[in-house]
């Protein structure tokens, strides 16, 4: 008689992100008062970045959208500044990922605007944008930056069109765009993009799932399935999988998961619940943590997602009493690391006209920066231009440290590493190198005197680019805040630009060696 082993496994998960718990703000730390929008449209309502938070507002005639500096919590003046060039409802927004001071707005008008932020916020209701895109016919519902090219727009409209715009060129008014992508039968629903923008991925109203080459418009592939009908989608890019959130045939709402490479049949099918409203999915890279959002839940929940079965990994739930509308989500370069803080949410309840930030912590007892939950992520530096993209150049994001004071030095150091050394064993040597050395010299020259220039000129130094004769001082608190406020952005501003320029001669300093070493060898 033979005796098999036993062998016991654990029915646990050994994961760093099991005991991660949902952390509303204070009251003095929310929006109150803000109108959003009554529309019934189904996308996030709210963009957010570093500096800034968008939330489409309800309004009489005419579409709008008010923008705050995050730093403007508490009360929301009613008569707060908006931008008000659309002649009709706004349905979405999103910020450029490579310039916290440009957002995107698409409209019921037909067009799409580009329009540029003050670095202090708005003063004053903004009607003119600094690029107008016309070239759909009816109503544009969905906007999205390129990931990693610079000043790369795709928009979706009832027409059935996907357009590609490029926003580096002269004009202002663009009616012709770069490309029309016409592989859809219907309404897009949902639009996401890869790690390094090569593939984009679609749902429509077909309920169809399809995998486009973006660069070309040639559709990759198609999902033929029924038993899934297809709303959002994700791509996730680092684990070769795409995630569709949406309905079964029974109209229970649920999870998807598909091979990036098979469309056929997905690899798992989550039944969730038979609520109605739409459900939103946000996806950490980093972290491998899916968090399913419904519109007009009151609470939401999150997974963690492996490359191995059972694939999804359910965590817990974050629950509330208060219903969202929409949600937006602050980039992971806005994080607050120090509170080992991995997700923001910032929840918009309509019913109390409050958007509320939720912030998504990992319990530690350490203090300290936590390397292991904040790996080196996409930054605010285009790995491209226009120009590359569109002559076919793909190129994977330009990753920066999240630790406090490396990440301008981090993120330029991978892009000369990744980019510069192979792109300057393309030109001809000693060309490049007087080139690059005159650029260090003038670089150099700038930094040491670029700072006297403007304050010699007339003798008399400069305040925040006033002459001080000419700025009043504040006379309520109001105006003292918002000088306050103005000046620290400015110091901000010029830290920033002296970062650059120093990590710019490194940089050049970099390809110099690069191009002797090659000359040599």
């Amino acid at each position: 008689m033979t005796i098999s082993k036993m062998t016991w496994r654990p029915q646990y998960r050994c994961s760093k992100f099991r005991h991660v718990f949902g952390k509303p703000a204070s009251k003095e730390a929310c929006y109150d008062g803000v109108p959003i929008t009554r529309s019934v449209h189904d996308n996030h309502l709210c963009a957010v970045n570093p500096r800034f938070l968008a939330v489409i507002t309800e309004s009489a005639g005419g579409g709008s959208f008010v923008v705050l500096t995050l730093h403007h919590t508490g009360k929301v003046d009613p008569h707060h500044p908006k931008v008000t060039g659309h002649r009709s409802n706004v349905l979405d927004l999103k910020w450029n990922p490579f310039n916290d001071y440009c957002i995107a707005s698409c409209s019921e008008d037909t067009t799409v605007k580009v329009w540029e932020i003050p670095p202090q916020g708005l003063l004053r209701n903004l009607t003119v944008p600094w690029k107008e895109l016309q070239g759909h016919s009816r109503r544009v519902g969905l906007l999205e930056w390129h990931p990693t090219a610079n000043n790369i727009l795709f928009s979706t409209a009832y027409d059935y069109q996907v357009m590609i715009w490029n926003l580096d060129c002269p004009e202002q008014v663009i009616k012709n765009p770069l490309r029309t992508i016409s592989h859809h039968p219907d309404v897009v629903l949902s639009l996401a993009f890869s790690t390094d923008g090569s593939l984009m991925a679609t749902t429509c109203k077909d309920r169809k799932v399809r995998l486009i080459e973006p660069q070309t418009g040639s559709l990759l592939q198609e999902s033929k399935t029924k038993i899934h009908r297809a709303a959002k989608v994700l791509i996730l890019g680092n684990l070769k999988m795409i995630l569709t959130t949406g309905t079964s045939i029974w109209n229970v709402r649920q999870i998807a998961l598909w091979k990036q490479d098979d469309l056929s049949v997905p690899l798992l099918q989550e039944d969730l619940d038979g609520g109605s409203g739409i459900l939103f999915p946000f996806y950490d890279p980093d972290t491998h943590m899916l968090y399913i959002v419904g519109k007009g839940d009151a609470s939401f929940r999150y997974y963690e997602i492996s490359v191995e079965k059972p694939y999804l990994h359910y965590l817990t739930d974050y629950r509330s009493l208060l219903p969202q509308k929409g949600m937006g989500v602050m980039p992971k370069r806005g994080l607050d690391v120090t509170s080992c803080e991995v997700f923001r949410f910032y929840k918009l309840v309509t019913t109390k006209s409050l958007i509320e930030p939720v912030s998504m912590i990992v319990p530690r007892r350490s203090e300290s920066y936590q390397e292991d939950i904040y790996p080196m992520t996409p930054g605010n530096i285009p790995a491209m231009t226009s120009r590359e993209w569109i002559d076919g150049v793909k190129r994977d994001p330009v990753l920066v440290n999240l630790k406090p004071g490396s990440q301008v030095a981090d993120s330029y150091l991978s892009l000369v590493k990744g980019v510069d050394t192979r792109r300057s064993q393309s030109r001809p040597g000693l060309l490049q190198l007087s080139y690059i050395q005159g650029q260090l010299d003038s670089t150099k020259g700038s930094k040491e005197d670029g700072g006297n220039d403007k304050g010699q000129e007339d003798g008399s130094p400069l305040s925040n680019g006033q002459e001080p004769a000419l700025c009043s001082p504040p006379k309520t608190e109001n105006e003292l805040r918002l000088k306050f406020h103005k000046q620290q952005e400015e110091i901000r501003r010029l830290r920033e630009l002296l970062n650059q320029r120093d990590v710019r001669i490194m940089q050049l300093e970099l390809e110099i060696n690069n191009v002797k070493n090659t000359q040599h060898s």
